[in-house]
């Protein structure tokens, strides 16, 4: 690394830590930068900072002059012993005998350049926390689930994308199904509504659709252009839509277009420091198939422990871990998990898994939701994990519990993060949907503006008088897990994260052919919004 290389990082970690240097500090750095490593001696001046009760805005030279003097100090006391030593070598050595090393050691005293890239510093512990959670259901359930509990569950889902969709200019004038019945044949109409059924017959399709008030068919014919069919095939079961029609003599409409709530494009929300979040889920502790030894290089690394310089540099800047869900594998999940499990008390297993997070450093906040596999209700949206079973993280000032979903803030950046089991259900309805990439199927999420349309299929589905699962506020970074498999993209400014996991491939993933990818971690850099993937399953 270069003199200027150097400089700049010194530069870098004084501004990252809140101070800013004097004009004459920054030039007694400068010019001595030749002679000194002047990171080393900047991270002794932050050190020395931070054991004072009244910290100073502006780092002067005196100080750094002072810092300079007690490494020289120090330099020369250790010197001092070793010259005594080598005087006892000399009583039994002469001078034809000393050894190459022994003339080194006797050299007069200069400070040293101390260069080490392999130096683990940890810029974030000098960042102030900025976390907020916004939106967190857990405290606010209240269902019975009656049938009119569901009725009011789906009415208020209507409602809301409902006034999410006439936001947009081509929806604005839509009317009522009813209205739309009434029309005169050849009329063009738009209609806001929730499918119910579709069907797919000889190359066409008819739609099965609701309002607040009346239902009516909409068909998708074989003579549509193909980016309507292609819509028609990426409709979900009971996802609120708008559907540009033309009247027909009876009572059936045809498909001109489908429009999707959808969210628009966005400018990405960047931070003013550089501070990372490390996003993840699916620890699975307790089960067989859990892979520690990768989950432990993790926690080395986040504490500049492990990993290449490169590595480590990322981790000096880690401020916040997001845990999507299924932190341990939990009892009696799925047919035959005893004899998949090395943990068979939950209570155990939450005790283990909370050793591990104890281990990463305190200045990091760790935020994490529950999963299906997580001592929390299954059905939607989920509340945060029972206490009881937390216990260990009571006095954890930096280990927060939310419920699923939950849209929180980390350093004026909104993330929405849900542990993703309707996946499962779109995976399984929607054409050209996979578990290779689950990056495709939360982007249909965005598109629906729900979490979890699909109704009666592997997500269950808490009738609450609110709809928690609609994505009113359109996030900055959608983070899910649950499907095991890495995936991320860029949907219209909001970055899209699957944060894959920590479990090798069970019984269970063979028979759906799912290959996970244990011990890849996204993490992603809050002021660019570049993501870095890093690998614990290989070495570095």
């Amino acid at each position: 690394m270069s003199e200027k290389e150097r400089l700049q990082k010194a530069i870098d970690a004084t501004i990252i830590a809140g101070y800013q240097l004097s004009t004459e500090a920054f030039d007694y750095l400068c010019h001595n930068c030749k002679e000194t490593d002047p990171l080393s001696i900047i991270n002794m001046v932050l050190h020395e900072i931070n054991t004072l009760a009244e910290k100073p805005f502006f780092i002067e030279k005196s100080f750094l002059e002072n810092t300079v003097k007690q490494l020289i100090q120090t330099r020369q006391a250790a010197q001092t012993v070793q010259n005594k030593k080598n005087q006892n070598i000399n009583q039994t050595t002469s001078n034809s005998e000393k050894t190459e090393e022994q003339k080194t050691k006797q050299l007069p005293f200069k400070l040293p350049i101390i260069v080490d890239d392999n130096a683990f510093y940890p810029y974030a512990k000098y960042i102030p926390s900025e976390l907020k959670i916004l939106e967190d259901a857990t405290d606010k359930l209240t269902s019975n689930g009656t049938l009119e509990e569901y009725t009011i569950l789906f009415q208020d889902r209507f409602k809301r994308i409902e006034k999410i969709l006439r936001q947009r200019i081509d929806v604005r004038a839509a009317t009522s199904i009813q209205e739309a019945i009434k029309a005169q044949p050849k009329t063009k109409l738009k209609i806001i509504c929730m499918l119910t059924e579709k069907r797919d017959s000889k190359q066409q399709t008819i739609l099965s659709v609701e309002d607040l008030n009346s239902n009516a068919n909409v068909l998708v014919p074989s003579t549509a252009p193909d980016e309507v069919k292609k819509k028609a095939l990426q409709i979900l079961p009971d996802q609120v839509i708008c559907l540009a029609v033309i009247k027909s003599k009876s009572d059936l409409f045809l498909a001109e277009d489908i429009i999707f709530p959808d969210v628009g494009q966005k400018i990405l929300q960047k931070t003013q420091e550089p501070v990372y979040a490390v996003l993840t889920s699916d620890i699975h502790v307790g089960s067989t198939k859990f892979n520690k030894d990768a989950f432990k290089k993790f926690i080395l690394w986040l504490k500049g422990k492990y990993g290449t310089p490169e590595m480590k540099e990322i981790a000096g800047r880690v401020k916040y871990l997001l845990i999507a869900g299924d932190i341990v594998d939990g009892v009696g999940i799925y047919p035959g998990q005893q004899f998949e499990l090395t943990i068979r008390d939950v209570h155990k297993q939450y005790n283990f898994a909370i050793k591990y997070l104890e281990k990463i450093p305190k200045y990091i906040e760790i935020i994490f939701a529950p999963g299906n596999h997580d001592a929390s209700r299954k059905a939607l949206p989920q509340p945060a994990i029972p206490q009881d079973y937390l216990t260990a993280i009571e006095n954890k000032n930096n280990i927060h519990s939310v419920g699923s979903p939950c849209l929180l803030n980390i350093h004026g950046i909104n993330v929405l993060m849900e542990h993703g089991r309707s996946l499962d259900d779109i995976i399984a309805v929607v054409p050209g949907m996979s578990h290779d990439h689950p990056e495709k199927s939360m982007r249909l999420l965005l598109q629906g503006r729900h979490l979890a349309p699909v109704y009666g299929g592997r997500t269950m589905l808490s009738p609450e008088n609110r709809d928690y699962l609609v994505i009113d506020k359109v996030p900055d970074i959608l983070h899910a897990g649950h499907v095991h498999v890495l995936g991320y993209c860029n949907y219209r400014g909001v970055i899209v994260v699957n944060s894959g996991g920590w479990q090798e491939q069970t019984d269970y993933m063979k028979k759906l052919d799912l290959v996970p990818t244990p011990g890849k971690v996204p993490v992603i850099n809050l002021m660019t919004m570049e993501i870095t993937v890093l690998d614990f399953k290989t070495e570095n």
